[in-house]
């Protein structure tokens, strides 16, 4: 009997994960590492044992990983602290004796520069160095990073960003979650590294036409410096260090960062990724 576990489980990633892993592996079989009780209990109601674990816990984490053969490490939220949780999740895995690990990390984290790839970066590192056989999914932008904004949009009339002309292949968190339960769930996929993106690429500008087209309501793009669009994303309220990687991504996005012509996700998935006008549907309802 394989064990798999899914850290970060209660998340909105994780989640979906657990979902859809129980389509392929015996419910039974699987383990949702969870911070709390509220959380434990909503797997529990589903027929999902948990685990409770903390990623800056070591003891906690070795305790939870007893007996899991393989672990899909999903990366923490908090950014600035993310190689040093994630060194805690390795080694413990590696103490555990946990067999294979998918780790999600970024889109061309390698070439594309974004300052978000720098800790996913040190932990495909760490992952080398433990010895564990392991498998990276570079995720590319969720559509609903994007799509989230589109009712502030649609009442502006105007969706502001730093990318220029750059292309983003984005996709849904549920495209992506199905993508990990299936690398989980599956074998042969020890080594690779799956640049992950949507089936089809766009511009800002274009994203705005379809916002147009799918609100009923005029939407422009309005592209802005880096600088401009953190000292925006800051006066709309958010904190000026999260602001300065959201204005990096997107300007890093516009020399290709987010952009990518791998179809790995679709295959991995075995159906066409989500377009763009689907969760944009949804969004607005």
């Amino acid at each position: 009997m394989t064990k798999y576990l899914v850290t970060g489980a209660s998340g909105q990633l994780g989640q979906k994960v657990v979902d859809h892993l129980a389509t392929l592996v015996p419910a039974g079989d699987i383990i949702a590492l969870v911070r709390s009780d509220a959380a434990r209990e909503a797997f529990a109601a589903k027929g999902i044992a948990t685990r409770q674990a903390d990623y800056e816990d070591p003891e906690s984490l070795r305790a939870a990983f007893d007996g899991v053969d393989r672990l899909l490490l999903i990366s923490s939220s908090e950014v600035g602290k993310r190689t040093a949780q994630h060194r805690n999740v390795i080694d413990a895995a590696k103490a555990a004796g946990v067999g294979f690990i998918a780790y999600t990390s970024i889109l061309n984290a390698e070439t594309g520069g974004m300052a978000l790839a720098e800790e996913h970066l040190q932990t495909e590192a760490l992952l080398r160095d433990s010895g564990i056989p392991h498998a990276l999914l570079r995720n590319g932008w969720y559509s609903e990073n994007i799509a989230g904004t589109a009712p502030q949009a649609v009442d502006m009339g105007q969706h502001f960003g730093a990318a220029g002309a750059g292309r983003f292949s984005t996709a849904s968190r549920q495209d992506y979650a199905e993508a990990a339960a299936v690398v989980l769930a599956g074998e042969g996929h020890a080594g690779a590294v799956y640049e992950l993106g949507g089936d089809s690429d766009f511009s800002l500008t274009e994203y705005a036409a379809l916002l147009s087209e799918v609100s009923g309501k005029d939407v422009a793009y309005v592209d802005m410096d880096e600088a401009g669009y953190k000292a925006a994303l800051v006066g709309a309220g958010l904190p000026e260090g999260f602001a300065g990687i959201l204005a990096d991504s997107d300007a890093k996005a516009g020399q290709g960062a987010l952009a990518t012509q791998s179809r790995d996700l679709s295959r991995l998935i075995g159906r066409p990724t989500t377009p763009m006008r689907d969760t944009l549907k949804a969004v607005l309802g």
